[in-house]
C-alpha cells in the first residue's frame, strides 16, 4: 500500500511540474492579446445589453433624415422608410394618366377615364404575369435541387447508382382526380375608339405612349390586303412595333399597337369579286389580336432609325423611366440592336400587346338611330326627327331629340344643383344638354356597319369620343402646352416677334374652324389663312407686334402691326378689345340688365332724351 501511495504521488508531482511547465512556455505577447480580445467582448456585450435596455432612439440616429407625420405619394418617403422596398406598389394610376391627358387633349373625359384604366390594368396584368412566371421557375429549381444527389451532382465525372430493380411507384387504389394547377389568368382587353375626325383619338394613344416609354407602333389599315395581293400584309403592325423596340423581343412583347382607320377595313357590299382589303383583312387581324406568335424578319425601314412616331422604345435622357415595367424583365431584355442583320427571324408572341383601334366610322350614328327608334309609333311616343343642319359626320344630339338617354350603356352623375341666392343677378339660361349617338353603340351595330362578329368579340370596350364645340375649339387654341396658338407665337417669337390674338378673335376662329367639319384639324388651316400674309411680311423688317381682333378674323381689316416704340399703344388696343369684347358677352347674357352706374347713366340719357322727343 504505501509503494502504491508513493508511486501516485510521484506521478501527480510530474503531472503538476508538466501542467505548470507548459503554462510557462506561454509567450507574454498572446497573453496580452488574449487578455485584449477578453476585454474587448466583454465591452461590446456591455455596450449591446445598455443599448437593448434603451427603448428610445436618438435623434442622432437618423442624422438627414427628418421625422415628418405628413404623407405625400407623389414624393419620396422621408425617414427611417426611406430606404424602403417599394415592391408591389403601383408605380403609376389611372388618375395619374388621366391628368397628363388633361394636358394635351381637351374634353373627352369619358374616353380619357376608359384609356387611362385600360392602359394601366394591361401592365397589371403583365406585371402579374412576369411574376407567375418568375415563381414558377424557383418552384422548379427547387424541385430539382431536392432530387438531385449530393455527391453525383456536386462532383463531376462521378458515376449514377446502377439499380439492378428499379423503384416501382405504387399502383393507387383508385382513379386519382385530374387536378389542374394553372394559376389564375388575367386576359387582355382591346380598346375601341369611336369618333369623328379630328377629336383627339390619336393623339390620346400618341399621349399614352409617350409618358409610359413603352414601344408604340400606329399602323393605318387603309393600305393592308389579304396575305398574297398588292398591299401591306396585317402582320406590318408587329413589325413595326419590334422596330420602334430597337428588337428587343421581350419590349416588343408588351407595348401597344394602334391601328388607325380600323373602320376603312369594313366588309365591301359588292356581288361579285373578292373582298380582299375588307373581310380578309379581319380574318388576318383575328389571331394577332388574340394572341398568336409570328415569325417576324428584320427589314429596315424607309428614312429612319426604324421607330415609329410617338414611340420611345430607349430612356437615353439619363432621367428615371417611367415604364411601369422596368425591372420586371428577365436578364435577357434590353437585349435588341437597333440595326440586327439583314433577314434575321424574330419569335413575337401577340399574346400580352394592347391594341387601341381608332375609326370614324362615318354613318354609323343613322344605324343606331334606326335600331333606337324601331316600333316608336303611337301618340307620346319619342320619334326620330330629321334634323337639316346635321350632317354626315354630325353625331349629337340636342334638346328634344335627347329622348334617347335612357339606352346609355353607362351611368351620367347629374349636375349639382346650386342654391339660389336672392340677392344675386338672375343666373344665365343654362346650355342645351348634348348627347353623342356613339355612346348608344352596340356590337350588332358594327356587325351591320361591316364588321365581323369575331373580330368585334376581341375588343370588348368601346368608347365614343365626341364632336367638338365652339368653346372646346376655343380651349384646343389655348389651354394644351403645345397648343396651336403657342406654336405660332413661338414661330413669330424666333424672328423677334410679338404675336397676340383677342378673346373676340379666338371664337370667329373656332367658328370657322367649326364649320369646316375636320374638327381641331382646321384651326391650322384657318390660321395659316390669317397669318399667311404676316409670315412673308413681318420676319426682317421694323414691325415688333402683331395684333389679331375680331374684325381681322372675320376678314374685314387687315392685321394690326406696331414698330418698335410702340408698345404702349398695342397693350392699350388690346386693353380695348377686350373690354368691348366683355361688354357684348355680358349684353348677349343678361339683356336689359345694369351691371355698372356707368351704364345706368347711359340707359337714363337715353331714355330721357327719347321722352324729350
Amino acid at each position: 500500500m504505501c509503494r502504491a501511495a508513493c508511486r501516485s504521488a510521484r506521478i501527480a508531482s510530474v503531472m503538476n511540474a508538466q501542467l505548470h511547465t507548459l503554462i510557462i512556455t506561454v509567450s507574454p505577447q498572446a497573453r496580452t492579446s488574449y487578455l485584449a480580445l477578453a476585454s474587448i467582448g466583454r465591452r461590446t456585450l456591455a455596450t449591446t445589453a445598455s443599448q437593448q435596455s434603451s427603448s428610445q432612439f436618438n435623434r442622432s440616429d437618423f442624422s438627414g433624415q427628418g421625422f415628418t407625420g405628413i404623407y405625400e405619394p407623389g414624393q419620396p418617403t422621408k425617414g427611417p422608410l426611406g430606404g424602403a422596398s417599394i415592391v408591389g406598389a403601383p408605380r403609376i394610376t389611372p388618375r395619374a394618366l388621366k391628368q397628363h391627358l388633361d394636358q394635351f387633349v381637351v374634353g373627352q373625359e369619358r374616353a380619357k377615364k376608359v384609356l387611362s384604366v385600360a392602359v394601366y390594368n394591361h401592365y397589371q396584368r403583365v406585371q402579374e404575369l412576369q411574376r407567375q412566371q418568375d415563381e414558377q421557375a424557383e418552384i422548379e429549381a427547387q424541385e430539382q435541387r431536392s432530387h438531385g444527389h449530393p455527391v453525383e451532382d456536386e462532383f463531376p465525372g462521378q458515376q449514377s447508382t446502377m439499380r439492378v430493380y428499379p423503384p416501382q411507384p405504387p399502383s393507387p387504389l383508385e382513379t386519382p382526380p385530374i387536378l389542374d394547377y394553372t394559376p389564375l389568368q388575367i386576359e387582355k382587353s382591346n380598346v375601341l375608339l369611336l369618333g369623328p375626325s379630328g377629336v383627339g383619338k390619336t393623339l390620346m394613344a400618341k399621349t399614352l405612349a409617350r409618358v409610359l416609354d413603352v414601344p408604340f407602333s400606329m399602323s393605318d389599315c387603309t393600305p393592308f390586303t389579304q396575305a398574297g395581293y398588292i398591299g401591306e400584309d396585317a402582320e406590318v403592325c408587329v413589325q413595326r412595333l419590334l422596330a420602334a423596340a430597337n428588337y428587343d423581343v421581350a419590349a416588343a412583347e408588351s407595348g401597344i399597337i394602334c391601328l388607325d382607320e380600323i373602320d376603312k377595313i369594313a366588309t365591301a357590299k359588292v356581288a361579285h369579286g373578292k373582298d380582299v382589303s375588307g373581310e380578309g383583312v379581319q380574318q388576318a387581324l383575328l389571331k394577332i389580336i388574340e394572341g398568336t406568335t409570328l415569325q417576324i424578319q428584320a427589314k429596315p425601314e424607309r428614312g429612319g432609325n426604324g421607330r415609329s412616331p410617338g414611340s420611345m422604345p430607349g430612356n437615353i435622357s439619363g432621367f428615371p423611366s417611367s415604364n411601369p415595367l422596368d425591372g420586371q424583365r428577365g436578364p435577357g431584355a434590353g437585349t435588341g440592336s437597333s440595326n440586327p442583320p439583314k433577314g434575321e427571324t424574330f419569335n413575337v408572341r401577340t399574346d400580352n400587346i394592347l391594341f387601341i383601334c381608332t375609326g370614324a366610322f362615318v354613318g354609323l350614328h343613322k344605324m343606331i338611330l334606326d335600331r333606337i327608334s324601331k316600333g316608336s309609333i303611337g301618340f307620346g311616343a319619342p320619334v326620330r326627327a330629321s334634323n337639316p343642319e346635321s350632317g354626315a359626320h354630325n353625331t349629337m344630339l340636342k334638346g328634344e331629340d335627347a329622348l334617347f338617354k335612357k339606352h346609355l350603356p353607362f351611368f351620367v352623375f347629374p349636375e349639382p344643383q346650386v342654391p339660389h341666392n336672392p340677392f344675386a343677378p338672375p343666373p344665365a339660361k343654362p346650355r342645351q344638354q348634348t348627347y353623342n349617338t356613339l355612346d348608344l353603340v352596340e356590337p350588332s351595330d358594327l356587325q351591320k356597319y361591316g364588321m365581323i362578329p369575331e373580330l368585334v368579340g376581341r375588343i370588348p370596350i368601346s368608347c365614343a369620343l365626341s364632336a367638338l364645340d365652339e368653346d372646346a375649339l376655343v380651349r384646343v387654341l389655348t389651354e394644351p402646352r403645345n397648343s396651336l396658338l403657342r406654336q405660332y407665337e413661338q414661330l413669330f417669337q424666333l424672328s423677334g416677334i410679338e404675336l397676340r390674338v383677342t378673346s373676340g378673335a379666338l371664337r370667329e376662329i373656332a367658328k370657322s374652324a367649326g364649320g369646316m367639319g375636320t374638327g381641331a384639324r382646321g384651326l391650322r388651316t384657318v390660321l395659316e389663312r390669317l397669318l399667311g400674309e404676316c409670315m412673308f411680311e413681318t420676319p426682317g423688317s421694323h414691325v415688333k407686334h402683331i395684333l389679331i381682333t375680331r374684325d381681322v378674323a372675320l376678314l374685314k381689316s387687315a392685321p394690326l402691326y406696331f414698330q418698335r416704340g410702340q408698345s404702349h399703344t398695342f397693350h392699350a388696343t388690346i386693353a380695348q378689345e377686350e373690354e368691348n369684347w366683355d361688354e357684348e358677352l355680358r349684353e348677349k347674357e343678361m339683356p336689359g340688365q345694369v351691371s355698372s352706374f356707368e351704364e345706368y347713366r347711359k340707359k337714363g340719357l337715353v331714355a330721357g332724351a327719347g321722352g324729350f322727343m
